[in-house]
């Protein structure tokens, strides 16, 4: 079992930041692919970002403005939120996968997940 522990979320104006964190343990962290998700009201889980050894994938709507890394020897993922619009609001969570496809960023893909942490923009 793998235990995830978001952290970081909170509320800013449009064209803001935030950091988010995601402490692991449980399991070999490096071993395992990380990724964020994301769910606002009303709407399906979307992937947002996901990181293998070192190099990131994103979701189109974050590109340039997000990016995802990890810190093997704390065993935490982060990611960087810059430029934030409103529409980025939603109840982000920590995903990690043993799956040979979680580069995709489908739920589906992944087999443990944190329990989420807020992030409210404002206009």
């Amino acid at each position: 079992q793998v235990q995830l522990v978001e952290s970081g979320g909170g509320s800013v104006q449009s064209g803001g930041s935030l950091r988010l964190s995601c402490e692991a343990s449980g399991h070999t962290f490096n071993t395992l692919y990380m990724a964020w998700f994301r769910q606002a009201p009303g709407k399906e889980r979307e992937g947002v970002a996901g990181i293998g050894d070192r190099i990131g994938t994103y979701a189109d709507s974050v590109k340039g403005r997000f990016t995802i890394s990890r810190d093997n020897a704390k065993n935490t993922l982060y990611l960087q939120m810059n430029s934030l619009k409103p529409e980025d609001t939603a109840m982000y969570y920590c995903a990690a996968s043993v799956n040979s496809a979680a580069w995709l960023l489908l739920p589906r893909n992944y087999n443990f997940w944190g329990q989420g942490t807020q992030v409210t923009v404002s206009s």
